[in-house]
């Protein structure tokens, strides 16, 4: 499969889409280490074991997971979604959503994590559509700020996401245009899932203009 280089300021890193047969244990291993940093660095993000081979398995039939590799080393990966209504609501086809920024810290070159997200950016680009998302959860300014620093903009949050074994979190959600050509017309409105009994109603996600916004309680 050809490989897709990076731009020249860090044209050491190549990409490829990950296969269902050996990566998925390579990217448990990537994703369970970028865990442990962060538990052991205080960002509420992931956890050691939050995520099984069958997760990117799944993730690599129904999208698109791609791994970084330099000097012949996987040195990173990431996940590429069309669509994320657990976060977004559903959404007209203008945005990829990106997930799981995965670097290895120990021997990543300078600057991996930022590089593979201007690569999912560009991916997003040049299949037509004008937006890259991604959410984060809402206790972790510390990553809001990292994805501000690269250009995004917060849109809204979505107070009642709904993880693994039907807990729920609340994330913040951002995004980022990454191409110049108008996106078709939008939905003029759409709702976030219904919550779950005993829960408060979701807030309603309003498109305008491509941007999600989530009103605020009795607006």
């Amino acid at each position: 499969m050809a490989r897709l280089r990076q731009n020249p300021a860090m044209d050491e890193i190549t990409y490829r889409l990950a296969g269902a047969a050996d990566d998925p244990a390579v990217l448990v291993g990537l994703h369970d280490a970028a865990a442990r940093w962060m538990v052991a660095h205080g960002v509420d993000q992931w956890k050691p074991g939050g995520k099984d081979e069958e997760h990117f398995r799944l993730r690599i039939a129904q999208g698109e997971v791609w791994l970084a590799e330099a000097a012949g080393r996987v040195v990173g990966g990431f996940e590429l979604w069309w669509e994320d209504e657990p976060a977004w609501g559903p959404q007209p086809p203008v945005a990829g959503y990106v997930h799981r920024l995965m670097v290895d810290r120990s021997c990543a070159p300078a600057g991996t994590g930022r590089a593979m997200l201007a690569r999912a950016e560009r991916r997003i680009a040049a299949s037509g559509r004008a937006w890259s998302r991604l959410d984060c959860m809402a206790s972790n300014p510390r990553l809001r700020t990292y994805y501000e620093g690269a250009g995004y903009a917060v849109v809204g949050e979505q107070p009642f996401k709904e993880g693994a074994g039907g807990s729920r979190y609340g994330v913040t959600l951002l995004e980022k245009r990454v191409a110049q050509e108008e996106p078709p017309p939008r939905a003029p409105g759409v709702h976030l899932p219904s919550a779950g009994p005993g829960q408060p109603r979701r807030k309603t996600a309003t498109v305008r203009g491509g941007t999600v916004k989530v009103p605020e309680a009795g607006s």
